[in-house]
Order: structure tokens, then C-alpha cells, then sequence
């Protein structure tokens, strides 16, 4: 499948041009499938939460004032736990390897929302149906910080080095799937259905549902096997000897690598958030539109990205992925407050083109990070870097977005909140692109940083993708 660079017999094979059987094509496509379809079950869990958060307002925290603001803080909880789960199961996916990781994540996610369905009512049993939902979003949240960075590793590990952001855009399709399913299920069961129905116990419905989608989500998973840099890594022993040492080794050796994908993140989870989570209850609460108007705007707008996720993720194989990446953060640093101020027009078409905005950079993010996080970091603590580094950057000021932007609107009465909120992310964002490696067609294999051995493969004539980073 690969060659080996010519004349350095030390350096980690590179694929550039890869002509794959059909055994091993399919072998991909199985991979990437299981990947996507878990990920698709966590994020469809999110969206109903998300979708949701006016009965369970009502019917989890009664009719206590701050009822839309508990529910917020009961998404933020689960968020606050994601660094525990990804400093456990990280390690633990780089040491007895990332199939099984992920076979036990989608499990726990998949029951925790299922259980959120049979809750009690705050009518029934007072105070302890809250602390009912906050311990069942503590539990989906350590599992959902092994799962999205197992599912980005493994999809990554699998993928040929040359169309790595082809395949990893499926990825981020299954997450953007799971989000507009949430959005289309929710908005045609209040239409349909009606709201006297959905009051009463239609709103427990999508949350039955993730269990069987769940279920087969996991009978696809014990379906597939480890990637062969994976395997590789074990055998010629690069592989840690516990789960502890890789965390040790991780901080140790690998400070500036976490930093750098934090950096990233923090952009990435803020803008995920605030424009497919937390974006109903703004328009909603804070805009005063119509919920049914709202729903079907952002499923358009997620529609329009489901269909160029791909064609973008193919595009940073043959240009690079920090092109797209730093036009991105430009895009969100300029184009965010006026967007919002679009939002607030009344006027239809400018609030379509404001969610078009955040969609257009939204998707550019996107579809670059299952193919660029992971290559961040070194086979040997991959997963357990792509698991802390992400998960610590999504609990600070990822998935807590939506809590303190409407914290902040309560409090100041200000509407552009979320616009310079996203700007000072994007600002960090852009600092942390800057000094990527690009890694477009490097190979993921050996105990190094992908991209830092480019000046050695660039000496024996090799070709790169995209501009070498030569700060590094």
C-alpha cells in the first residue's frame, strides 16, 4: 500500500498515489462506516438535548425561573467531566487499542440518553429528577470523551495517507447526520404530533430512539479491527506499558502539541455549540422567533453542509489543510457579530444568510479536523493527545458556550454576545493554525510528530502537499 521514502530507510513510509484492492477498499469503507455511525449516535443524543431543552425546562426543574438556564448547565455538566473521560479512556485506547474503546463508548452514551427518556417528572419526585439528568449527563459525558477522539484516531489510522481528509469528512457528515436527524425529528413531531402531545410524553420519543440506533451502532463495532499502524506500534514496541505511562509521557514529552490542538478546539466546539446546539434557544428566547422557523432555518442550513463537507474535506487533500483551516478562523473573526446582527434584522433572507455565514466557516472547520487533530500527535500517544487535549479545550469553552453566552444575555441584555464570543475564539483559533505542521499526505505511522520530518523528506525528493511549516 505504501513506499517507502527513497534513500531513508528510517523515515515512516509515505503514501502519495494508492491504487487499494478491493479487500482493502472495503476494508476502509467498513472502518470509516463504524467510525461515522457511532458518531452519528452521539451527536444525534446532543441534538434532541439540545432541540428539547423547553420540556425539559418544564417537566425536569418544574417551574422554577431559571428553568431553560438549569437545562443549559445540565449540556455544560457533561462537558465539565469530558477531560476525566478523555485522560482515562484515552491512555487506555493507546494501550489495549481503539476498537475496544470504542465498543464500550457508544454503549454508555447510547444507555445514558435512553434513561434520560424514563425520567420522572419534577412533579413526581422533586428535586431528585434533576439530579437524576445531571448524573446521567455526567456518565454520557466520560464516555463521549473516549468517543469522538477514538472514532477521529481509528477513521484517521485507517484512512491512505493521501485522501485522509476524504475519508475523515465522512466523519464530521456522521456528526452533522446526527444533528439534523435531532433537528428533523424534533421539528416534524411538533408539527405532527402537535404540542398537547409532546407536553404530555412525545418529548421522551427521541430519546427511546437512540437506543436501537445505538445498538446497531455497536453491532458495527464489534465488527471491526485494529488499523495496522496501530498494530505495527505494538509490535515493534513503541506501545506504552500501561495507560498511566502513556498520560506520563503524553504531558511530558508532548506540552506544545496539546496546547496547539486545544487552541484549535476552542474555536471549533465553540462555534459546533453555539450554531447547532445552542442556537434554537437563542432565537427562541433571545430573538423571539418562532420555534417551528427556526428549526427548519438551521436544518437548511445543516442540509447545505452535509452536501459540501466531502467535496471540502477532498479539496485539503490536494491543497493542504491549514489553508482551509486559517480562512476559517478569518472567516469567524470578521463575519461573526455581523452575522448575529443579521439574525436580529426579522427580515427572513438576512437571517438565512446570517446561520449561512456561520455554516460556510462552521463546515470549513469541519471537514478538516478528523484528518488534521489526530495527526497531531505520534502513534504511541495519539489517541490519549487527540482525548485530553480536545476534551480539556471542549469543557472550558466548548460545550459550557451556550450556558454562559445566555448567562451573559441575561445579564447585560446584550443580543451580540455570541458574535464576540466567537470572535475571541476564532482569534485563538487562528494563533493555533498558524503554527500546524501541515500534514496533507504524511504518513501517520512511527513513534514522531506527523509533518516534522518533512525538511528530511523534502532533502531525498520527495513532493509534499501543501506549505511546509518551517517554524518546526
Amino acid at each position: 500500500m505504501s513506499a517507502t521514502a527513497r534513500g531513508r530507510k528510517d523515515l515512516p513510509p509515505i503514501t502519495r498515489e494508492i491504487d487499494l484492492s478491493p479487500g482493502e477498499r472495503k476494508d476502509v469503507k467498513r472502518s470509516v462506516m463504524g467510525a461515522m455511525a457511532g458518531n452519528a449516535i452521539e451527536w444525534f443524543d446532543y441534538g434532541i438535548y439540545g432541540y428539547l431543552t423547553g420540556y425539559l425546562s418544564s417537566h425536569i426543574f418544574g417551574d422554577s425561573e431559571n428553568s431553560t438556564l438549569w437545562v443549559l448547565f445540565g449540556f455544560a455538566v457533561s462537558f465539565l467531566v469530558r477531560p476525566i473521560g478523555g485522560a482515562v479512556l484515552g491512555p487506555l485506547g493507546d494501550r489495549i487499542g481503539r476498537q475496544k474503546v470504542l465498543v464500550f463508548t457508544i454503549l454508555m452514551i447510547s444507555l445514558s440518553t435512553f434513561c434520560i427518556g424514563l425520567l420522572p417528572t419534577f412533579d413526581t419526585i422533586g428535586w431528585w429528577s434533576p439530579i437524576l439528568l445531571f448524573t446521567l449527563r455526567i456518565i454520557q459525558g466520560f464516555s463521549a470523551g473516549g468517543e469522538y477522539a477514538g472514532a477521529a484516531v481509528y477513521m484517521a489510522e485507517h484512512a491512505p495517507d493521501n485522501r485522509r481528509g476524504f475519508w475523515g469528512s465522512f466523519l464530521e457528515f456522521g456528526t452533522l447526520l446526527g444533528f439534523s436527524g435531532a433537528a428533523i425529528l424534533v421539528t416534524v413531531m411538533q408539527l405532527t404530533l402537535g404540542d398537547e402531545f409532546m407536553n404530555d410524553w412525545g418529548w421522551r420519543i427521541p430519546f427511546f430512539i437512540t437506543l436501537p440506533l445505538g445498538l446497531f451502532a455497536l453491532w458495527m463495532r464489534t465488527k471491526l479491527t485494529e488499523s495496522e499502524t496501530f498494530t505495527e506500534a505494538q509490535a515493534s514496541g513503541e506501545a506504552k506499558s500501561s495507560a498511566w505511562k502513556v498520560l506520563v509521557d503524553l504531558v511530558k514529552q508532548q506540552p506544545k502539541q496539546l496546547l496547539k490542538i486545544m487552541g484549535l478546539v476552542i474555536l471549533i466546539n465553540s462555534a459546533f455549540y453555539l450554531v447547532l446546539t445552542y442556537m434554537p434557544t437563542y432565537l427562541d428566547s433571545s430573538l423571539d422567533m418562532d420555534p417551528t422557523t427556526s428549526g427548519f432555518m438551521l436544518v437548511g442550513v445543516q442540509l447545505v453542509m452535509m452536501a459540501v463537507i466531502i467535496p471540502i474535506g477532498a479539496l485539503s487533500d490536494r491543497i493542504g489543510r491549514r489553508p482551509i483551516l486559517i480562512t476559517a478562523c478569518i472567516g469567524f473573526l470578521v463575519g461573526s457579530v455581523p452575522a448575529i446582527y443579521l439574525l436580529d434584522s426579522g427580515i427572513v433572507p438576512l437571517q438565512i444568510l446570517g446561520l449561512a455565514i456561520f455554516g460556510v466557516f462552521l463546515v470549513m472547520l469541519l471537514a478538516n479536523i478528523s484528518a488534521t487533530l489526530p495527526a497531531l500527535f505520534p502513534t504511541s500517544v495519539r489517541y490519549a493527545g487527540f482525548a485530553l487535549g480536545y476534551n480539556i479545550a471542549t469543557s472550558l469553552l466548548g460545550g459550557t458556550a451556550g450556558f454562559f453566552n445566555e448567562l451573559l444575555i441575561e445579564a447585560t441584555g446584550f443580543i451580540a454576545v455570541p458574535g464576540f464570543y466567537l470572535m475571541i475564539t476564532a482569534a485563538i483559533g487562528l494563533v493555533a493554525v498558524l503554527t500546524f505542521n501541515e500534514t496533507a499526505g504524511r504518513s501517520l505511522r512511527g513513534n514522531v510528530v506527523p509533518g516534522d520530518d518533512d525538511q528530511d523528506r523534502l532533502a531525498v525528493g520527495e513532493e509534499l502537499v501543501g506549505k511546509v511549516n518551517r517554524s518546526n
